[in-house]
C-alpha cells in the first residue's frame, strides 16, 4: 500500500518534472535555521534556466517527542532521486523546512512557512514572482489556512489529504475509535483518560505489533473486531480486508497513545468529547453506549480549535485539494464539509474544486492524479504554461487516464505523440 508521505511526494507534481531536463539535474542549496528554530532548505536549479516561480512544501505530521528536523523520508525517494532536484529540474525554486516543533504544529508550521517565504527573499535577494504552496497531511491544512488568510503572498495551493473541512471532527474521530476500541477490547491499551495526562508509548509499531495485533486479530475474536471497524468507521479495502483494518487500527489508535498529551498541551485543554455521541454497528448499540468512556472537551480547547484550527472557506487564491475516499488517517468527509464552506462563501469551482480518488489509504495517489492536481492548481492560477512539455513520464495507459481525468475537470490539454503539453488558459 502506498500510504507514506514519501510516495506522495514521488507521485505529486514533482514526479511529472522527470519527464524535462537530463537525467541527472544540478541545483545548489543553502540551509540555515529561522528565528523560531525551525530548520529550513533553499534550493536553486543550475543546469535549467529558472522559471521565476518558487514551490514550497508544507510537509506532514512528525510525532511529538521526536527531534525538530526536516524530515528526510519525505525528502529522498530512494534511487537516488530526491524532491529538490526533481523541483529544480523543471525551473521552480524548492523551499521547504521542518516547523518548530513536532507533534500538533499546525499554527507553528503556519508561522514557520510564512516566515520562510521571506527568509527566501533574503537569501536569493529577489522577490518570486509565484509562491505555490504544496502540503500534505497536516501540511495540507496548513496550505489551505496559510492560502485562505494569506492571498498577496501565496498565488495558489495544493492541499492533499488533510483535515480542511473540521478539526474538531478531526480529533473526534481519534477519540471515538480510541473509546470504542477499550469497550471492545478492554485492557489491551492502557485506560483511556478524558485529561491531558494519558499514558503514552515511545515505540507505538512495537507495542502494536507484540500487544495488540495478536489478540484482536485471533480468529476468536472476529467478531468483535468487524464491530470495531463499523462503529469507529474505520475504513479498509474489501479485497485486502485485515490487511487494511490492520493499518487503519494501527493508525487511527497512534495519535491517543502517542500525542495526546501534546495535543492537550497544545490547544490549552482537552479536546474530545462524545458526550452527544450515540454509536452504532454493535452487535448491541444500547449496551455499548452506556458503557463506553465519555468525556467532555475543554472550552479552552474547542475555542482554540475553532479560532485557530479551522478553515473558512473563503478563497481569494485557489485551493485545490485531493483526498482518497477511504483515507484511514484524515477521513474524506472534510472534502465535503470544506466543499459546503467553499460554497456558503461563493469559492466553490471559483477558486476551490476537491478531487476525490476512489481508493484506500492515506494520501494513496498515482502520478497521473498528482499531475491533474497540480495543472488544476496552475490552470486555475492563471499559470499553466510554468507545466509545458511533461508528458514524457506518462505512458499509454496512464496517458489515457490522464486525458479521462482532464476532461472531467475540464483541464486543457493535448497529446503530441508521446508529450502531453498543458496548453494555458
Amino acid at each position: 500500500m502506498k500510504s507514506k508521505i514519501s510516495s506522495i511526494l514521488c507521485v505529486l507534481v514533482f514526479g511529472i518534472a522527470l519527464a524535462v531536463g537530463p537525467a541527472e539535474g544540478a541545483f545548489e542549496c543553502v540551509d540555515g535555521l529561522q528565528s523560531s528554530g525551525s530548520l529550513y532548505l533553499i534550493c536553486q536549479p543550475t543546469d535549467v534556466p529558472r522559471n521565476g516561480s518558487l514551490v514550497i512544501w508544507a510537509h506532514g505530521f512528525q510525532d511529538a517527542g521526536t527531534e525538530v528536523e526536516i524530515p528526510e523520508d519525505q525528502l529522498d525517494l530512494g534511487d537516488g532521486v530526491s524532491i529538490p532536484d526533481i523541483v529544480t529540474r523543471l525551473g521552480f525554486d524548492f523551499a521547504t523546512n521542518s516547523y518548530s516543533k513536532t507533534g500538533l504544529a499546525i499554527v507553528q508550521g503556519a508561522e514557520d512557512l510564512l516566515d520562510l517565504v521571506q527568509v527566501y527573499i533574503g537569501v536569493v535577494e529577489e522577490q518570486p514572482d509565484h509562491v505555490y504552496l504544496v502540503g500534505a497531511s497536516e501540511g495540507g491544512i496548513i496550505t489551505a489556512l496559510l492560502v485562505e488568510r494569506n492571498p498577496e503572498i501565496f498565488d495558489a495551493g495544493l492541499a492533499l489529504c488533510g483535515p480542511v473541512g473540521d478539526f474538531p471532527f478531526q480529533i473526534n474521530y481519534f477519540g471515538n475509535a480510541r473509546v470504542t476500541f477499550e469497550y471492545f477490547f478492554p485492557g489491551l491499551l492502557p485506560r483511556f483518560e478524558c485529561n491531558g495526562d494519558q499514558e503514552q508509548v515511545a515505540d507505538w509499531p512495537g507495542y502494536f505489533e507484540t500487544n495488540i495485533a495478536p489478540t484482536i486479530f485471533d480468529p476468536a475474536n472476529r467478531s468483535k473486531l468487524d464491530q470495531w471497524v463499523r462503529v469507529a468507521r474505520l475504513p479498509f479495502d474489501a479485497n485486502e480486508y485485515l490487511e487494511t483494518v490492520a493499518e487503519s487500527a494501527r493508525d487511527v489508535l497512534r495519535y491517543a497513545m502517542v500525542n495526546l498529551n501534546d495535543a492537550v498541551e497544545v490547544l490549552g485543554g482537552f479536546p474530545f468529547d462524545n458526550r452527544r455521541t450515540w454509536y452504532w454497528g454493535s452487535s448491541n448499540d444500547l449496551r455499548l453506549n452506556f458503557r463506553v468512556t465519555r468525556c467532555r472537551a475543554d472550552s479552552e480547547a474547542v475555542v482554540e480549535m475553532k479560532t485557530n484550527y479551522n478553515t473558512s472557506g473563503l478563497l481569494q487564491q485557489p485551493v485545490i485539494t485531493m483526498h482518497t475516499l477511504r483515507d484511514q488517517q484524515i477521513p474524506y468527509v472534510h472534502e465535503p464539509l470544506y466543499n459546503l464552506k467553499t460554497i456558503s462563501r461563493g469559492s466553490f469551482l471559483t477558486e476551490h474544486i476537491n478531487i476525490p480518488i476512489n481508493r484506500y489509504g492515506h494520501c494513496n495517489f498515482t502520478l497521473e492524479e498528482a499531475l491533474l492536481s497540480f495543472g488544476l492548481m496552475l490552470f486555475y492560477a492563471g499559470d499553466l504554461d510554468l507545466l509545458a512539455g511533461v508528458g514524457a513520464i506518462l505512458q499509454g495507459p496512464q496517458i489515457d487516464a490522464f486525458g479521462q481525468m482532464a476532461q472531467e475537470y475540464r483541464l486543457p490539454y493535448s497529446v503530441e505523440g508521446d508529450r502531453l503539453e498543458m496548453l494555458r488558459r
